[in-house]
C-alpha cells in the first residue's frame, strides 16, 4: 500500500512539531514556515529559470537546502531546541556568515545601481525580487517572537540581502530604474 500524505490529524486546527508537541495551525511558529515555504517556492521558480549546474542553480539549490534547516529550528517547541543539531536542523553562525559571503562576492561584480531598481529586467531576477520580498515578509513575522540564541532572523535579513544581490547579478549591467 502506499503512503498517505493526509493524516487527518490536522482537521482540529494543529499541527504537530518536530520532536513533538502540536500547535494551531495560525501560531507565528506555523504563519513563519508557510512564509518561508512561499519564499522557498520562490526561489524553485528563480532556479527553475537557469541552466543546470550553473552557478545561479547551485547557489539557489544552496538555499532552498538551508530553508529547510531553518523551517526545522521554527517547527520545535522551546522545551526541545536542545536536539535542534546545528547546520541539519539548527540555523547557525556560520549559515548566516555564508550569505555575507556570497553577498559581498556578487556585489563585487557589478556597479551599484544608483537608485531603486524596477523588478523584472529577466524573468530570474523577477523571480528573486519576489523571493526577497517574501523574506522579508518573513522576518517581520520572526521578530515578533524572537528565541534567545537563535540565528534565525539574522539569516533571513541577509537572505534578503543576497536575493537582491543576486538579482541585480541576474541583471547584467542594466538596471531599470525607478527615476528614469
Amino acid at each position: 500500500m502506499r503512503p498517505r500524505i493526509y493524516t487527518k490529524k490536522g482537521d482540529d486546527g494543529t499541527t504537530g512539531l518536530l520532536f513533538g508537541g502540536r500547535v494551531r495551525k495560525d501560531s507565528w511558529r506555523i504563519e513563519l514556515n508557510g512564509v518561508v515555504d512561499e519564499a522557498q517556492a520562490a526561489i524553485g521558480l528563480a532556479r527553475a529559470e537557469t541552466a543546470p549546474g550553473t552557478e545561479a542553480n547551485q547557489r539557489l539549490t544552496t538555499l532552498a537546502r538551508d530553508l529547510y534547516v531553518l523551517m526545522a529550528e521554527v517547527a520545535t517547541a522551546p522545551a526541545n531546541r536542545r536536539k535542534l543539531q546545528a547546520g541539519s536542523t539548527l540555523v547557525t553562525a556560520d549559515m548566516v556568515a555564508a550569505l555575507e559571503v556570497g553577498i559581498d562576492d556578487l556585489l563585487a561584480r557589478f556597479d551599484m545601481p544608483s537608485d531603486f531598481t524596477v523588478p523584472g529586467e529577466n524573468r530570474v531576477a523577477a523571480a528573486l525580487d519576489l523571493a526577497r520580498t517574501i523574506v522579508r515578509r518573513a522576518e517581520r513575522i520572526a521578530v515578533a517572537e524572537p528565541v534567545e540564541g537563535s540565528f534565525v532572523v539574522a539569516y533571513l535579513n541577509r537572505l534578503s540581502d543576497l536575493l537582491w544581490a543576486m538579482a541585480r547579478w541576474q541583471e547584467g549591467p542594466e538596471h531599470t530604474l525607478s527615476k528614469g
